[in-house]
């Protein structure tokens, strides 16, 4: 499996991919802080870590788009199916190499935390609980994103669709708020990611939030297993 994550990190930083998810998160993130931090006089991260969201919900998908539709494209998967690893540790590497990449994107935060340090003592505590809770749905994300691009041989088309999948779990909330039927926005509010990372934000590490998220990405990482073992003996 290491030789799979290896593979992914080398493929993201063989090509733009890399460089260009890591320049467009750290510019906004840096903006973000910029104006929500030092330009406020606060050691406070809150409102930088919930504008990144809409970003993470546009750069996970430029993450994951290639991770399976390009060995398809590519006729590589054969390879990759017929290859002396079960398709769970091939999933397993192929997850972890995205979601390396996405933890490179969020150890800026500590950057910017270590920057406020020299104005006045951030709350560690809530701010390391909210990189969890980012981590954490980042995780999530990246999942469902590769089982999106598993079912599909196109990166664009697998990038458009985790886009949409992304706005439409960003916009959850908004969504059951215009329901008038009761049963249907408390199960809206139950899958919402938002309102799961919110404990997060608060500084506190909620159980069922943390197995919401795992939970989650768990299911998916399973059903893109389903879909290669399917593919394999079709």
């Amino acid at each position: 499996m290491s030789a799979i994550i290896k593979r992914e990190l080398s493929s993201y930083f063989n090509s733009a991919i890399g460089y260009i998810v890591l320049a467009v998160f750290y510019f906004f993130s840096g903006m973000f802080f910029y104006m929500y931090c030092l330009m406020s006089n606060t050691t406070s991260m809150t409102y930088v870590f919930l504008s990144m969201l809409m970003i993470v919900m546009l750069l996970v998908p430029i993450i994951t788009m290639r991770s399976f539709s390009e060995e398809r494209k590519q006729k590589t998967d054969q390879a990759l199916l017929t290859a002396p690893i079960s398709l769970t540790e091939m999933v397993l590497g192929k997850f972890l190499g995205a979601f390396l990449l996405y933890c490179l994107c969020n150890a800026i935060y500590l950057l910017y935390a270590i920057i406020l340090v020299f104005y006045a003592s951030p709350d560690w505590a809530v701010l390391l609980t909210t990189l969890l809770g980012m981590l954490l749905m980042g995780a999530a994300l990246i999942a469902i994103d590769l089982f999106v691009s598993v079912l599909t041989e196109s990166q664009v088309i697998a990038a458009v669709i985790s886009i949409g999948v992304g706005l439409l779990i960003y916009m959850l909330d908004s969504i059951a708020s215009l329901i008038s039927v009761e049963w249907i926005t408390n199960a809206l509010h139950t899958v919402s990611f938002d309102a799961h990372f919110s404990n997060f934000i608060n500084g506190i590490i909620n159980v069922p939030s943390v197995l919401f998220f795992v939970s989650v990405a768990a299911i998916f990482l399973f059903l893109c297993v389903r879909v290669l073992d399917k593919r394999r003996w079709s």
